[in-house]
């Protein structure tokens, strides 16, 4: 499966077996048109390559839609 993504300005606080963590959410759809909510706690690259454009890239956000706007900012797992 392949599922394109992209950030919003909204962020969670998810627990997971005691603890505590926020994570962005992104939203998105896969190859097949499902849309998709995805919670992402963290994003890393390799360091041995030009990350200049990533980092800008990352820094970019859209607001949330209406289905993820309405998510309560607190989840338990």
């Amino acid at each position: 499966m392949t599922i394109t993504v992209q950030s919003t300005t909204k962020i969670v606080q998810l627990r997971s077996g005691g603890v505590d963590f926020a994570c962005r959410v992104w939203e998105g759809q896969t190859d097949t048109g499902v849309k998709v909510h995805v919670f992402i706690p963290r994003i890393a690259a390799k360091d041995n390559q030009d990350l200049s454009q990533f980092e800008t890239e990352l820094l970019e956000q859209r607001a949330p839609s209406f289905e993820i706007a309405a998510l309560p900012l607190r989840f338990i797992l």
